[in-house]
């Protein structure tokens, strides 16, 4: 172990009891069964092109799920959902059948020109005016009438949910979104939804919300202004009034049916603190087939988190089988509906099988297989980015980093718990729906690059022995969090979340 500086040490040793002098660690015993040929052997099937991309509620995705039980089954964990390992519901699968945005002059070509990403049922054609507010500010809704009108609005590191509930509370129509730089990002979320057009897009089944939401590129929002971007982005922060207003009509129809889809979960019941349960999760589900017909494989995202927890969840049985079972329960948990809005962590943190007042940490893995553009030519690329660490328990960010200290050495990068990150990460992933109940997370995560929700996130570009590395860190933690005689304080405060 690396000799600390003095407070550091003195700080670790206020939260760790350490081993007797002698005494095995048996946490390196377990940690050492997470092996990179295992990792590769369950991810070559599950992004395997016969499981079409893992679409949520597909024949792809139960045939994981299906593999998934499987191997839960044959390390002899329980499975707690009536003895079942399937905890099943059932969403909404929703097509707009006829979608029309005409802006002046300019008719938009759906999922090439603009994506729908909001809620309505018009029926008939709309018409209205298209007013430029730039920014959600009460400065700017003073300055620009919204009242019966589609609002123009960047949202650009803020989330689109928030921006558009404000706006439509001060009466507007509707709402166009620009809530990404870049024309060819913007392009790769309009190729998505237009995979998604054919199949339909999953939600739980609410009734029908008058908010008519769409989002263009920054150069589609200039043109529809007949403005330069970047006069278009100083008007948004001073003085959006002076952007002339446009004439637009819009229709929406809307179609739905009923898509069943399950989470799987597997649970290693505890000793003397049975009762409190850490959750170890990943999405298991990806994006299906493109609009091309391509098969997006998902080994990345987020093959590598689902077979991570299968091999953290086959060290803790084994250990269990040897005699050593954890002090507190175990709950692995592989959520559908990631994709389609972190649906499955929802229903799970919506219909607990475990109390969560009792379930004292969720540990998140979402794509960790990969060196991101960020560590592409770094001399050092064992890393591995750590968000939302201390945003709950400043313990658990100590621990983990004892833990990695101790075991795995890498490289732990937070510079996406910053408060201005415009990627917000700490929104992304399945964590988030335990954060929103008070429960500190860690999500473990690699970062992005050029193969990210794309047809080329195969398995032979998957780093095997980082990822073995990172799984044992994430072991490491977990051993570490399920045994130690309190668990971690909520010491932090979630106004973050309410942004």
């Amino acid at each position: 172990m690396k000799k600390l500086p003095l407070i550091a040490a003195a700080l670790l040793l206020a939260v760790f009891s350490f081993p007797a002098v002698g005494q095995e660690d048996l946490s390196l015993r377990y940690a050492a069964t997470i092996q990179a040929g295992d990792l590769e052997k369950h991810l070559t099937y599950l992004a395997s092109d016969e499981l079409e991309g893992r679409d949520t509620g597909e024949k792809g995705q139960k045939l994981a799920a299906a593999y998934l039980v499987d191997f839960y089954q044959k390390q002899g964990l329980a499975g707690p959902v009536s003895g079942n390992y399937l905890q099943a519901f059932e969403l909404s699968s929703v097509r707009w059948e006829d979608l029309e945005l005409q802006v002046g002059k300019n008719d938009l070509v759906l999922n090439e020109d603009f994506v729908f990403i909001g809620d309505a049922d018009t029926k008939k054609r709309i018409r209205t005016d298209l007013v430029f507010l730039g920014l959600s500010s009460d400065e700017n809704l003073a300055k620009v009438d919204v009242e019966g009108k589609l609002v123009g609005m960047w949202a650009i590191g803020a989330r689109s949910a928030d921006v558009v509930g404000k706006v439509m509370e001060a009466g507007a129509e509707g709402v166009i979104l620009v809530t990404m730089e870049g024309q060819a990002n913007f392009d790769r979320v309009a190729n998505r939804y237009k995979s998604l057009s054919g199949r339909g897009r999953l939600g739980f089944d609410r009734p029908t919300e008058h908010k008519p939401v769409f989002m263009v590129s920054s150069e589609t929002m200039g043109k529809l202004f007949e403005t330069p971007v970047e006069e278009l982005k100083e008007a948004a922060k001073n003085n959006p009034e002076s952007i002339p207003s446009q004439k637009a009509r819009y229709r929406v129809r809307k179609d739905k049916m009923m898509v069943g889809t399950e989470n799987v979960l597997a649970y290693l019941e505890g000793t003397d603190k049975k009762e409190e349960v850490l959750v170890i999760s990943s999405h298991y589900d990806h994006v299906g087939v493109n609009s091309q017909g391509e098969i997006n494989n998902g080994a990345d995202d987020d093959g590598s988190g689902t077979v991570s927890v299968m091999e953290i969840a086959e060290a803790f049985a084994t250990a269990a089988k040897d005699g050593y079972r954890p002090r507190r329960s175990i709950l692995f948990l592989n959520v559908t509906g990631e994709e389609k809005g972190l649906l499955g962590s929802e229903y799970y943190a919506e219909n607990p099988l475990f109390p969560l007042e009792n379930t004292v940490n969720n540990l998140n893995i979402d794509m960790v297989g990969r060196i991101d553009y960020e560590y592409q030519d770094a001399e050092n690329q064992d890393y591995v980015y750590v968000i939302g660490s201390e945003m709950l328990s400043s313990q658990l960010k100590i621990i983990n980093e004892y833990n990695n200290i101790t075991y795995t050495n890498l490289i732990l990068d937070y510079r996406y718990d910053a408060e201005d990150d415009p990627n917000r990460f700490y929104y992304r992933s399945d964590h988030y729906n335990f954060a929103k109940h008070n429960i500190p997370v860690i999500f473990f995560f690699n970062g992005v690059h050029d193969d990210y929700h794309q047809p080329s996130d195969t398995v032979d570009k998957i780093e095997f022995d980082l990822m073995e590395k990172r799984a044992r860190l994430i072991f490491h933690t977990a051993w570490d969090l399920s045994n130690r005689e309190h668990r971690t304080p909520v010491d932090g405060t979630n106004t973050r979340l309410d942004r």
